[in-house]
């Protein structure tokens, strides 16, 4: 692609050189470059892309795009000055790719929780009905039925517009697409069109990123401040930021609620380890999934696949097919006669839903018996109310590791403890081996009780000191129920 249309949508302070030249393609990794390419150089949160501007020169690269220009200019080499360059990659990476969100519906999903159960549903609900779709996700990227591994919730702008590309370019239809605050805030999805947005909720997260709360409030409300005339937001009433986020945007808004008059209303009316009986907008059905939290993700679904044409009626039909996410209330009944559940939840909130899912069901009719940790190298104020909200909401609580990353597991485990009083500290041992922690819960679990092992999820490992090690919660509960 020649240069000069590169640049169509990126305004630039300064431009020396030819702009005529063709591109063929275009990086923010150096490492990548070859002759021919275009190197966007960005300030990074851990390197700065200026400081390989030369080595990119010296592999081949014959443009650049940066906020401040070499003390040394290369001759025959075009260099684009911007203000902001983290704008402008995205920019120009969806106009090398095509413009990909012109030729498909993408609907984003942000929040603190829920993002992944949403996106994931929705593309195998618009599947169900029969259309290609993309999922772009925390746990798996999806173009229709091929998988593809990921690395962040959104990816780098070359990667996602690279990968909404081939999506278009297969007949994606509709494309699904957790939408991080990091993702915002970093502009990753600068230069994107969207369909429409649902927020979820917003509660203690990141917090070593964004460092306050009105930091992190403020990054998701970008995403639907800057939402199209065309497009649709959809909000959660139930949290009380849900208005907040979309009082400037210009999109058309709507609502969801469990509690309050909203344009799509629910209602739990029966709660099982297998599923809820829901009535959503005065029609009921059944859906395999349990707990309010899921209720209101499920309600969030619905309304986004009416507001994207679908008939109320088709959509509770199809959602009564549906099968929670992988690690999301991953439920395994053991030969004993208690029940095992697996759970991604990593903050505060995330395991008081759960927990309060699980008291639901029982009814006080079972103890409950808590795994959890904490992930290193992230937020350490979590810590201590998760052992905290562990305690209040369970019978017994096992504290033990999760992803240590670069901390000592101990010194994690402390941090968590700290949040504990005496009597807390009565019901709760500390375990640092996660498999020990688990096989330990499962010893104290009698018929009728239910053990959440939680934190990881769908992951299959534990990351310590930079390596990856295999460790999946659902193969060790397994084992455990063979032995």
């Amino acid at each position: 692609m020649k240069l000069s249309d590169l640049l169509q949508r990126v305004q630039a302070t300064q431009i020396i050189g030819s702009t005529e030249k063709e591109i063929k393609e275009v990086n923010i990794d150096s490492r990548l470059i070859e002759s021919g390419h275009l190197f966007m150089a960005m300030k990074g949160t851990q390197t700065d892309g200026h400081t390989y501007i030369a080595s990119a020169i010296e592999k081949g690269a014959t443009a650049i795009v940066c906020e401040i220009l070499p003390e040394t200019l290369t001759e025959g080499i075009t260099y684009i000055q911007v203000t902001d360059s983290e704008d402008a990659v995205g920019k120009i990476a969806t106009t090398f790719f095509g413009n990909p969100t012109s030729k498909i519906d993408l609907v984003g999903v942000t929040g603190t929780n829920g993002k992944t159960t949403i996106a994931t549903l929705l593309h195998n609900l618009f599947r169900y009905f029969g259309y290609k779709t993309g999922l772009i996700s925390t746990v798996c990227n999806f173009i229709d039925e091929e998988a593809l591994p990921t690395e962040h919730t959104t990816p780098d702008p070359i990667t996602l517009n690279r990968l909404l590309g081939r999506m278009a370019d297969e007949g994606c239809k509709y494309v699904f697409m957790e939408v991080s605050s990091h993702a915002i805030d970093q502009k990753r999805i600068s230069g994107l069109k969207y369909a429409g947005g649902i927020f979820t909720n917003l509660t203690r997260d990141h917090i070593d990123y964004h460092k306050t709360m009105e930091n992190y409030l403020k990054a998701k409300k970008k995403f639907f401040d800057d939402m199209p005339k065309s497009s649709f937001s959809l909000t959660n009433l139930d949290d009380k930021n849900g208005l907040v986020m979309t009082q400037n945007t210009r999109s058309r808004v709507y609502t969801y609620s469990l509690r309050s008059l909203s344009d799509f209303k629910g209602r739990i009316l029966e709660s099982h380890f297998d599923g809820m009986l829901l009535d959503f907008n005065n029609k009921e059905f059944f859906a395999q999934f349990i707990g309010k939290f899921n209720a209101s993700n499920l309600l969030a679904v619905f309304g986004a696949a009416v507001l994207l044409g679908k008939k109320e009626e088709d959509v509770l039909l199809a959602l009564s097919t549906l099968h929670p996410v992988a690690g999301r209330f991953d439920a395994l009944r053991s030969p004993s006669g208690y029940t095992a559940i697996v759970d991604y939840a990593h903050t505060p909130d995330a395991l008081v839903n759960v927990l309060n899912a699980i008291h639901e069901v029982l009814e006080g009719k079972g103890k409950v018996i808590t795994v959890v940790g904490a992930g290193g190298n992230r937020d350490k104020g979590k810590r201590p109310i998760m052992a905290k909200e562990s305690a209040r909401l369970s019978d017994r609580v096992v504290i033990t590791s999760d992803n240590p990353r670069f901390e000592e597991p101990q010194d994690i485990i402390n941090d968590m403890m700290a949040g504990l009083d005496i009597e807390d500290r009565k019901k709760t041992l500390s375990i640092a081996d996660r498999r020990e922690a688990i096989r330990t819960a499962c010893m104290m679990a009698e018929p009728g009780d239910v053990v959440l092992v939680a934190g990881k999820g769908h992951e299959n490992y534990q990351e310590i000191k930079g390596v990856k090690h295999h460790f999946d919660d659902k193969e060790v509960i397994r084992e455990i129920f063979e032995q």
